[in-house]
């Protein structure tokens, strides 16, 4: 599995326009992709921003590419998303993950 990693900033009054997109848009769009496990989106707040943490899960690079496109490191981001934004990292990091322990990977022994 890899996880691809990407963060964004937004200002605190518009800090609730990013969450929305990913959920409406971001998701559903995701869901149709070959090989895409899921996502996860968090949040902190540094100061008068709020900054922004995507976690996509994918069976391999090749899925991602069918998502990506070739330059697999370029980060995607919408105009919808670019305009809840203050600023977004422009490259992703991928990290091949060695052990998942999240609870819906555990095994029930009952």
């Amino acid at each position: 599995m890899i996880i691809r990693e990407w963060r964004a900033r937004a200002r605190v009054p518009l800090a609730h326009a990013y969450p929305k997109h990913f959920e409406t848009r971001v998701l559903p769009e995701l869901a149709r992709v070959d090989g895409f496990l899921g996502a996860s989106l968090s949040q902190r707040r540094i100061g008068e921003r709020v900054e922004f943490l995507v976690l996509t899960r994918w069976t391999s690079m090749d899925a991602i590419r069918g998502f990506a496109g070739a330059d697999t490191e370029k980060a995607v981001v919408e105009p919808a998303a670019q305009a809840a934004l203050e600023a977004f990292d422009s490259h992703v990091r991928h990290y091949e993950v060695l052990h998942d322990t999240s609870v819906n990977n555990r095994r029930s022994d009952g």
